[in-house]
């Protein structure tokens, strides 16, 4: 069981084709591709997002506290049960992003999830300890008793920073684009395919500065002459605003109600 527990300053902007190609191209004199984008082929994360019956989670999350936190389980690709997967609590404090997580097979990861219990030892992992991280996943389930809410999926092309011996500024910094973004709220298992509903736009892409340190001064250049500002995206977030948009606008149709709808973040996301 691999264990990963790290603090970094991320940074999100939304962007159209056009954008996105100038600075990747822009990007490649200091940046290398993730050893998973060889050529820029992309590749694809899938996340079940787990909340309570009333979406406390999202709802506190949404409301922009200077603390929110998310519990969500990610695979690359379609995994299956015996696949590894990632079962982690992302946290955000004043700006700084906390991710604490493990990885585990799919079925081990289920079960957890629905059990509360952590796995136990077993012969073919002689190393496997109930670690600090494990109690703590098992507390914030035992908190929120969450159910597996949405599944939310989208295609990534990442960039590390080359060494400084070459130029860059190291891996310290990682930037990735996140493009056809998807996800469905029926269905919710990791196993059953990437399929979903559309929800950032075709041609546009969400762009994430990943940074334990300062950024270095060639990017902030670029986004200062560029007026590339950045924006509060929150995928899970602006799918529960569409959920919850749709479920007034059928309220309304069914009781002949007024229409009082909540915002929608912009152009780039489908309603």
């Amino acid at each position: 069981m691999a264990i990963e527990v790290f603090a970094r300053k991320e940074m999100k902007y939304i962007m159209d084709a056009e954008r996105y190609k100038h600075i990747t191209e822009f990007m490649l004199e200091y940046m290398n591709y993730d050893e998973h984008n060889h050529g820029g082929k992309h590749y694809t994360i899938a996340n079940i997002y787990y909340d309570t019956v009333n979406h406390d989670i999202i709802r506190e999350s949404v409301a922009k506290p200077k603390y929110k936190e998310k519990l969500r389980l990610r695979a690359y690709g379609v995994p299956e049960m015996d696949s590894n997967v990632y079962l982690e609590m992302k946290k955000k404090y004043k700006g700084v992003v906390y991710k604490r997580r493990v990885t585990l097979k799919l079925d081990e990861a289920y079960k957890f999830v629905e059990t509360r219990e952590i796995p136990p030892e077993t012969s073919k992992r002689p190393q496997y300890v109930k670690t600090q991280v494990m109690k703590e996943l098992q507390q914030t389930l035992l908190f929120y008793e969450p159910i597996p809410m949405i599944y939310l999926a989208y295609d990534r092309i990442a960039f590390f920073g080359k060494d400084p011996s070459e130029g860059g500024p190291g891996r310290d910094l990682r930037i990735s684009f996140d493009f056809n973004t998807r996800t469905r709220r029926e269905d919710v298992r990791l196993e059953n395919g990437d399929h979903g509903e559309p929800l950032l736009k075709d041609g546009w892409y969400v762009m994430e500065v990943k940074a334990g340190s300062t950024l270095p001064r060639w990017l902030l250049n670029y986004f200062a002459e560029h007026n590339l500002m950045r924006g509060s995206v929150s995928k899970y977030g602006s799918e529960y605003k569409r959920f919850l948009r749709r479920q007034i606008v059928a309220d309304a149709k069914a009781t002949g109600a007024a229409l009082n709808l909540p915002p929608i973040v912009g152009e780039y996301f489908t309603v």
